[in-house]
């Protein structure tokens, strides 16, 4: 599940909101977390938010489907976000 952060021309911009995958230097700290989990921990509050932001292209943007938050929903992918871009 996927929140839309920006919408360009021919490309969208999304944070994943689902889960939160944790990196650190640390071990101790990594981990994934819950969306309530996220949420209760202000992961999600911005401009700018914690969480990376992933770009969806013109490709991508064709496996994307727009529902509300309210539905529970967001721009939902139907396949994983690209690991870089291809432009």
């Amino acid at each position: 599940m996927w929140r839309c952060t920006d919408i360009g021309t021919r490309t969208i911009i999304a944070i994943r909101i689902d889960r939160v995958e944790v990196k650190s230097t640390d071990p101790a700290r990594c981990g994934t977390l819950s969306r309530p989990e996220a949420e209760a921990a202000g992961w999600f509050k911005g401009p700018p938010s914690a969480i990376a932001e992933s770009v969806f292209d013109e490709y991508d943007v064709q496996g994307c489907s727009l529902e509300s938050e309210a539905d529970g929903a967001a721009a939902l992918p139907k396949q994983s976000p690209p690991s870089s871009n291809s432009w």
